[in-house]
């Protein structure tokens, strides 16, 4: 079966509030909804994409960072399912920046994340992983894990003067000031 797009899930909606159920095992169903969710992020130009924000209330996600217009920066991994994850120990460093989401489009602020995590999940082949991230991974790593437990980035915001429209933050990451009017 070709994979399909799925519809993104918008802030207001009550799965993305929700914690999600752990997987029991991972069947031809799952394997489908991995594939769904890879080509739903694709065409979203997303690097990280949970279940929830395609209305499925499971413990599962996708971590694909990669250079973009929404993320210039980003380093390129290959797109990896992450099913049932734990976050287990992270770093007292934390870093400030900026984030937005699939699920609440046309809006970016700062955002805390822990600078580095060690972390453990099922990989779609059913094999355990243990990794330690660091920096703009274990970024996508945080802001995909609260979505499995019914948060959004928002909820993390310090200080709401961060907030800023898409366009003006394709201006400030392209260095140009906003003229007066």
């Amino acid at each position: 079966m070709k994979p399909r797009v799925r519809k993104i899930t918008l802030l207001g909606e009550p799965v993305l509030r929700k914690r999600s159920a752990s997987l029991r095992a991972i069947t031809p169903r799952e394997q489908r909804l991995i594939d769904d969710m890879l080509v739903t992020m694709k065409k979203a130009r997303g690097v990280g994409i949970a279940a929830p924000q395609i209305g499925v209330g499971q413990r599962l996600f996708i971590v694909a960072p990669g250079p973009s217009v929404r993320y210039p920066h980003a380093p390129f991994l290959p797109p990896l399912a992450m099913i049932n994850p734990r976050l287990l120990t992270h770093s007292s460093a934390v870093e400030n920046d900026w984030e937005g989401c699939l699920s609440i489009p046309g809006i970016r602020a700062r955002v805390p994340r822990w600078r580095s995590i060690e972390i453990e999940f099922t990989a779609r082949n059913g094999r355990k992983i243990r990794a330690r991230l660091k920096g703009f991974v274990a970024r996508i790593f945080q802001h995909e894990f609260d979505h499995i437990n019914g948060k959004v980035y928002l909820d993390r915001v310090r200080d709401t003067r961060t907030f800023m429209v898409e366009r003006e933050y394709r201006l400030k990451l392209r260095g140009k000031k906003k003229s007066a009017r």
